[in-house]
């Protein structure tokens, strides 16, 4: 089964421009969430930590920049706002409110997806400062979200790519249990230890195409679980 790449969460009230982007964004690979009110918009984006989020900011329920001034109270997730309004006042405070950038209705579908990969990108060298990440063999492309071994491309799942991407990012360090589900998983996540016992499990299995990759992740029981540098991991020779 094929795995879409980035998820989306696009919140509108009018079901044809949901409809719309659904068929759009599934076409070019995204997994695509509906919201058609800001309070469950708020929700969903709790849950579901989707990749991006699309956001009309003309809302039945409550007003669009209130739905971005609660998302940046404890998220980075990027965010373009949709808008019928191209009054400069209006852009001004949504991009005020937290908005990464926004785009007017009626819009061209090719350009929204330029918007959305841009921010896309722009978003994985913020949070890993490169848009691709390497350990020794093992590459990841956090733009394309893919993984390379030894120049090979490997599948995995969106959480063991998530789980992998996380170790990746802060190799070296130890990384306790609860931590790693909380930042991969979600806070309603912090005890589930064994399940990510098996995600672990998973991805040493995945990386054992290469026998070095797969020792590189490091347990330590009752603590948690550290990603070593490939290159500290080698022996040293003579």
């Amino acid at each position: 089964m094929h795995e879409k790449k980035h998820s989306i969460l696009v919140v509108d009230d009018e079901e044809q421009i949901r409809k719309m982007l659904n068929v759009f964004l599934d076409s070019a690979d995204f997994k695509v969430s509906e919201s058609d009110s800001g309070k469950q918009a708020i929700r969903m984006a709790a849950s579901l930590k989707p990749d991006l989020i699309l956001l009309d900011i003309g809302l039945p329920d409550i007003d669009g920049k209130e739905v971005l001034r609660a998302l940046r109270h404890w998220m980075q997730t990027p965010i373009i706002v949709l808008t019928a309004n191209a009054d400069d006042a209006e852009v001004a405070a949504a991009l005020n409110a937290g908005a990464d950038d926004y785009v007017t209705k009626p819009f061209s579908a090719e350009v929204l997806l330029a918007r959305i990969n841009a921010n896309l990108r722009k978003n994985a060298v913020r949070e890993a400062g490169e848009p691709a990440l390497t350990n020794g063999p093992l590459s990841m492309d956090l733009v394309r979200h893919e993984v390379f071994i030894n120049g090979e491309r490997v599948a995995f799942t969106p959480k063991e790519y998530d789980l992998l991407r996380y170790f990746l990012i802060n190799r070296g360090r130890m990384l306790a249990h609860k931590q790693i589900l909380k930042e991969v998983w979600g806070a309603a996540h912090t005890e589930d230890t064994q399940y990510l016992r098996v995600y672990v499990g998973q991805l040493r299995e995945k990386l054992d195409i290469d026998p070095n990759l797969s020792k590189l992740i490091i347990s330590e029981a009752g603590v948690g679980y550290r990603m070593d540098s490939f290159a500290s991991a080698q022996p040293a020779t003579a």
